[in-house]
């Protein structure tokens, strides 16, 4: 008889035993339901069965990774709605830093420049709708560094992803008709920006500003935060969804001006992950097949309006998967990454991968 535990690393939060039995059967010990058929294909089926020798399985589930400043540690999901969690590189413990208070789930976890974590997640989840917790009620959220107690919510919703600076306080995120519907027209979204001041402990947005409005622009698109470019940090990555098949699009913070880096109509390319000299941008791009967002691979898009492109998983070469959401070590010398179902809705993980670019080099595999 197969034996049940639990691993130690959860023993020490106050979590129901609902959670913990989630959180087992997540880290697929024991309980696990049957899998759909889809979850039973043959294992030589999978990208992650046959990896090269500069990427790496780090875990089994988890999604959208972010890298901490020291390089050691990486924030990720469990899932969308679920905790968040840490892993420590050089020894593999995985810790959650959200059990210690209940919460209704979040969609993302970011390292801000003060080693706090901005959240975004929705103040109630309604399972039956799940959806409109993502992409109506998501609001942000500060966690303070001690993971000792709740987070502090900053009265800002959140359309997916926002932008977090490595450098200082300062945060960018969108915003469109499905959070305030009240004041945003059809199909209109913005991009606003604001530093984090603490008074007495507590984070609040100070010098918040609109800094880009759909509207404005000569072409209809949905617009998403990304990064802050490296290493001046005076322009802004964003996505242009929608415009082109989805475009890389940078504003400059200072003058206002837009620049279409990757230029490529019919693609999609979506930016993510920015290296820290800034010269290039991570990329989900389907250059390789042209069959949309759920046959994406990780691509690398020279940030000079060469339009050079560099391709660097080839997950979606076996049918039904896809990589995605990547992103660079703050020394430039690793990419964190998750493994998805070409099925999935955009940013589900199966697992969180790492991609040395050091040995990428040494087979040839990457210019980087």
């Amino acid at each position: 008889m197969q034996q049940s535990f639990i691993p130690s690393v959860l023993l020490f939060t106050p979590v129901s035993r609902s959670i913990i039995r989630a959180v087992v059967i997540a880290l697929g010990f024991v309980g696990s339901p049957a899998l759909p058929a889809e979850e039973n294909t043959p294992a030589s089926t999978s990208p992650a069965d046959n990896l090269p020798g500069h990427i790496t399985r780090l875990t089994e589930f988890g999604e959208r990774a972010d890298w901490s400043h020291d390089g050691k540690r990486i924030l990720f999901l469990e899932k969308t709605f679920g905790d968040a969690y840490e892993i420590e590189l050089e020894t593999r413990t995985i810790r959650p830093v959200t059990h210690h208070y209940y919460h209704e789930g979040y969609t993302r976890a970011l390292y801000l420049a003060n080693g706090d974590v901005l959240l975004s997640g929705a103040k109630t989840f309604d399972a039956e709708h799940p959806s409109r917790s993502r992409e109506k009620d998501a609001e942000l959220w500060i966690l303070d560094k001690s993971f000792t107690r709740p987070p502090v919510r900053l009265g800002e919703k959140c359309s997916e992803g926002p932008a977090v600076s490595r450098t200082r306080m300062r945060i960018a995120w969108t915003v469109g008709r499905g959070q305030y519907p009240d004041r945003m027209k059809s199909g209109v979204s913005q991009i606003w920006m604001a530093d984090i001041e603490y008074g007495n402990g507590m984070p609040r947005f100070v010098n918040k500003r609109l800094v880009l409005d759909s509207d404005s622009l000569p072409f209809r698109c949905t617009l998403e935060t990304q990064n802050f470019r490296p290493p001046l940090e005076n322009e802004l990555t964003f996505s242009a969804y929608g415009y082109q098949g989805t475009d890389v699009m940078g504003i400059n913070l200072e003058t206002g001006h837009v620049t279409n880096y990757s230029e490529a109509p019919g693609q999609y390319d979506e930016p993510e992950g920015i290296f820290p000299d800034g010269q290039w941008t991570l990329v989900e791009c389907d250059r390789q097949n042209l069959q949309g967002d759920g046959h994406i691979d990780i691509w690398k898009l020279r940030l000079d309006g060469s339009r050079e492109m560099e391709r660097l998983t080839y997950f979606s070469d076996c049918p039904g998967y896809k990589a995605s959401n990547p992103v660079v070590s703050d020394d430039g010398r690793y990419m964190a990454f998750q493994m998805g179902k070409s099925s999935d809705q955009a940013g589900v993980g199966h697992g969180i991968f790492l991609y040395d670019f050091a040995k990428s080099k040494q087979n040839g595999l990457s210019t980087q």
